[in-house]
């Protein structure tokens, strides 16, 4: 099987973040190294860049030092993925099976796209269908549908049994 000895093109704070979660024994980004710690909206973007490249990624923690945002009672971190390690070189060979597949920008539908597509439906969708369908938190996917108003979608809440569900309202 190929191995991926390719290096992806990264700032020096994307770096930095890799190096040091690559030497910490659990993998994480947090805390952020004091070189970076102060840098603020440059922090940031790198983090989230690294997220999307799939160097880095999200997961539930109970260490304290670890985390990175809370919802309601889950805690979650930024951890360093295999993908991240074999970018940084820590002489860990990764196999390309276990790095997520590049899909085509063209193929590729938005966590927005998506939601709109469920809500388009004439049954409409449930916060956890949408919650599901983008894998965001409730108060991220309630934002989301906030959104979704103010950009002039008309957004109709009705009840099936116990359940509240969401649909956009048909065009006049």
């Amino acid at each position: 099987m190929p191995l991926i000895r390719e290096r992806k093109k990264l700032n020096d704070p994307q770096l930095i973040l890799l190096s040091a979660a690559a030497g910490r024994s659990g993998g994480s980004l947090m805390p952020l190294p004091d070189s970076i710690a102060g840098a603020g909206d440059r922090a940031t973007r790198a983090i989230t860049a690294l997220v999307k490249q799939g160097l880095v990624e999200e997961r539930e923690t109970n260490d304290a030092a670890s985390v990175h945002r809370d919802d309601g009672d889950i805690r979650y971190g930024l951890f360093i993925a295999e993908a991240g390690l074999a970018v940084i070189d820590t002489g860990r060979d990764v196999e390309v099976e276990e790095l997520a597949p590049v899909v085509p920008k063209a193929e590729r539908q938005s966590k927005s796209a998506a939601m709109i597509a469920l809500l388009e439906c004439s049954d409409g969708a449930t916060m956890a269908d949408l919650i599901a369908a983008t894998d965001w938190p409730p108060h991220t996917t309630r934002a989301a549908l906030t959104g979704l108003r103010k950009k002039g979608h008309v957004i109709e809440r009705g009840k099936r049994g116990e359940e509240t569900f969401y649909r956009i309202a048909a065009a006049a």
